[in-house]
């Protein structure tokens, strides 16, 4: 009878928390943070790797497409560097009409619009994890489909998210409301325990 009990006090032990835990994988830093934060659109704010059309009206040789460098500025004929990251596509625009207006143009007409936006990111429990291009108004139900869906492993009432800028993943509870994705941001689907 003894080698009856062995394994009952060990499965005793382990519910009662009396077992150390194996090794488990690296977690990333999660914030505690509200979700609500993640779930709001914010206005958009440019970055490194954005594409943007300039057309200064009346200057053909002004005018183009140009990428943000990864030192976020605008590269442009005549005015050279325009400071662009974490600015609005009307902060920036006004900058150009600034830079133009000293010394270039008298009265600079300028207009800029997005032609293509940074990538964003989604990994984990997904069937097609990776880099995918960004569309304006996109939901991480919309990446998530992008993406060819969950796996059968994947935890769908929770995920993470790490926004572009940050370095901490904020856990977010998927409770029907529309988690609104940015350009740049990182998504994590966890695998569910049960």
């Amino acid at each position: 009878m003894v080698w009856f009990k062995l394994p009952l006090l060990i499965l005793v032990a382990v519910l009662q928390g009396c077992v150390a835990p194996g090794p488990q994988a690296p977690v990333a830093s999660v914030s505690t943070e509200s979700s609500a934060a993640v779930s709001q659109p914010t206005a958009y704010k440019l970055g490194s790797g954005d594409k943007l059309r300039v057309i200064v009206y009346g200057e053909d040789e002004l005018s183009g497409e140009f990428v943000i460098d990864d030192q976020g500025n605008l590269n442009m004929p005549l005015i050279g560097k325009v400071s662009a990251q974490d600015k609005s596509l009307s902060e920036v625009e006004e900058s150009v009409v600034a830079n133009l207006r000293n010394g270039y143009l008298r009265d600079p007409k300028v207009s800029l619009e997005v032609l293509n936006y940074r990538p964003f990111f989604i990994q984990g429990e997904i069937k097609e994890p990776g880099e995918y291009p960004y569309k304006t108004g996109l939901t991480l139900q919309d990446a998530v489909a992008i993406a060819g869906g969950y796996s059968y492993r994947a935890n769908d009432k929770a995920v993470y998210i790490r926004k572009v800028g940050t370095d901490r993943e904020v856990s977010v509870a998927l409770t029907g409301t529309r988690v609104h994705i940015q350009p740049g941001d990182s998504i994590r689907i966890p695998e569910r325990f049960f």
